[in-house]
C-alpha cells in the first residue's frame, strides 16, 4: 500500500456548523421589539401571507443566531430554556441588558467552583472568586419565558475552537481583555511602552488560545 491509498483511507470529519435555534414564542411582534431593544442585529423579517412569518436576530458577536415568528414548527412558547451567552464582562454585559429592558437576575457562581447545578442549588451570590473563567453566571428570561444564561469567560480551555489569534467583538470586549492584561503585568507602571504593549499582546493571544499566560 503506498502513502496515496494510505493517505485516502484518512476520514475527515466535515464542518457542522451550528447556524440558529428556534424561539417558541406567542407574539411575534412583542419578541421582536425585546429582541431589538437590547441590541441584537435584525437579519431578516420574513412574512408570507397572514400565518407564515421568519424573524431572524444575531446577538452580538455571535455565529448563531435565533429564529422566531408564527408558522414555524416548534415547542410550547417560553420552553426554550438553558440557552447560554457566553461573555467577557458580565459585569458590563448585565448592566446593558438591564438598561434595555431585560429582566436580567444578580451575578452568582457555584459553590463547588464547576457549572452551576439545576434551579438553584448550590448557588452562591455574587461572581465566581477572582472572577474565574467559565464561573460566573447570570440569568433573565424574554417576555415569553425563554430562560437566557450569561456565562463569563474570560481564558478558554486549551483546545477550545481553532481559529488563530484573537478576536473581539466589541469595544467593551477589547477593553476588559486590556484590563485583564495590564491586571496581570508584573511590573506595569504608568504608561505602557513598547515591551508591555507586546506583553499585552501576548497575554490576549494566550487568554483566548487557552495556553500558558505570560509570566
Amino acid at each position: 500500500m503506498n502513502s496515496t491509498q494510505v493517505a485516502s483511507k484518512v476520514e475527515v470529519t466535515p464542518d457542522m456548523k451550528f447556524e440558529f435555534i428556534v424561539l417558541p414564542v406567542a407574539d411575534a411582534d412583542r419578541a421582536k421589539a425585546f429582541y431589538a431593544g437590547l441590541g441584537w442585529k435584525l437579519d431578516m423579517d420574513f412574512v408570507r401571507g397572514d400565518d407564515f412569518r421568519v424573524i431572524q436576530f444575531t446577538p452580538p458577536g455571535s455565529a448563531t443566531s435565533i429564529i422566531f415568528g408564527r408558522g414555524i414548527p416548534g415547542a410550547s412558547p417560553g420552553t426554550a430554556r438553558g440557552l447560554y451567552l457566553v461573555v467577557s464582562d458580565i459585569d458590563a454585559v448585565r448592566a446593558h441588558l438591564l438598561a434595555h429592558g431585560a429582566p436580567v437576575g444578580e451575578t452568582f457562581h457555584d459553590a463547588g467552583g464547576v457549572f452551576h447545578r439545576p434551579g438553584t442549588e448550590g448557588r452562591v451570590a455574587g461572581p465566581a472568586p477572582g472572577h474565574r473563567s467559565y464561573g460566573s453566571f447570570a440569568e433573565f428570561d424574554d417576555p415569553d419565558g425563554n430562560g437566557w444564561i450569561l456565562q463569563e469567560v474570560t481564558t478558554r480551555l486549551p483546545g477550545h475552537g481553532g481559529a488563530a489569534g484573537a478576536t473581539f467583538s466589541s469595544a467593551i470586549e477589547l477593553a476588559a481583555a486590556l484590563r485583564r492584561a495590564q491586571a496581570a503585568h508584573p511590573a506595569q507602571t504608568g504608561t505602557p511602552g513598547d515591551e508591555v504593549l507586546r506583553w499585552y499582546a501576548d497575554y490576549l493571544l494566550a487568554e483566548q488560545a487557552g495556553t500558558p499566560l505570560p509570566a
